[in-house]
């Protein structure tokens, strides 16, 4: 774990500190770091010691939110501006995040973190450049470091979002193991704007995971798929994440929308896991 990040604590990690000193326990083994490692702490009456730091134990421990330690104490992982943005632990380890109160990654079925490696390795990252134009938590940008990507251009609009991935020892500001400094770019810019700055044919690969489509119409919209296609190489894949709207509730097919939209842009496209896997094979 990131030593600037200090502890972090849910109501499952919490209850265990609890349920230990309860039980006279002197010393417990848990987790301070969303399933990253295990730790051991000493307890006390009124406190438990990690690290050589001392810190209070809490008498409500909220589920579906993760504490991090401030001046002030423990505080949730959450900031609240235009809309309420929050860092929520999964059974998983890797957390996902919720902008109000709407879930960002899916973690009913698989942990994020998996989910994401499964979609980098269909774009095959080693040795290449790759786009990642939504980049969230990180987990696409972790993945693509793993597979030993020469470099990736992210980017993330909201400036909240990257507060939390400072704070989230899965993202992969804090994988100190296989990030170097050089081989990621995080901009905190709108890629619908910023694709404008990519030079014709710069790109090896593009992982593109918008924002749902009521939201974010424009990263759906033909203009920007243009974009994708003029600098992605040709041969270049991408993946486009599209979720898995409800046919029947929604009255649309947003994948083969989408799919459309990039044949127009010179791409052959095939619908992959809850997206779509393209190949620019033309210029347009």
């Amino acid at each position: 774990m990131k030593a600037t990040i200090g502890p972090l604590l849910t109501s499952s990690v919490n209850d265990s500190l609890l349920a230990a000193r309860h039980a006279g326990e002197a010393m417990v083994d848990c987790c301070l770091d969303l399933g990253r490692s295990t730790t051991r702490v000493s307890l006390h009456p009124a406190e438990w010691t990690f690290d050589g730091r001392t810190y209070p134990f809490l008498d409500v421990c909220k589920q579906r939110t993760i504490y991090y330690w401030t001046a002030a104490g423990f505080e949730p992982i959450a900031r609240f501006a235009s809309s309420l943005i929050k860092l929520i632990p999964t059974q998983w380890g890797a957390p996902t995040f919720e902008i109000d109160g709407i879930k960002m990654l899916a973690t009913s079925r698989m942990s994020p973190w998996v989910d994401a490696g499964r979609k980098v390795r269909l774009i095959q990252p080693h040795g290449k450049v790759i786009l990642d134009t939504c980049g969230g938590l990180g987990y696409f940008a972790a993945s693509c470091l793993g597979g030993g990507s020469a470099h990736i251009h992210s980017y993330e609009k909201n400036s909240d979002v990257i507060w939390l991935r400072s704070l989230n020892p899965w993202s992969p500001d804090n994988l100190e193991s296989h990030l170097a400094a050089s081989a990621m770019t995080l901009t905190n810019g709108d890629i619908a704007e910023r694709i404008s700055g990519h030079a014709n044919d710069s790109v090896d690969a593009i992982l593109h995971d918008p924002p749902r489509f009521g939201i974010a119409g424009e990263l759906y919209s033909q203009l920007f798929y243009n974009q994708l296609a003029r600098v992605l190489k040709r041969k270049g894949k991408m993946f486009h994440y599209t979720g898995m709207p409800n046919k029947l509730s929604s009255g649309r097919d947003l994948s083969n929308e989408v799919a459309t939209r990039l044949h127009r842009a010179g791409f052959t496209t095939e619908l992959c896991f809850d997206g779509v896997l393209a190949i620019k094979t033309r210029k347009v």
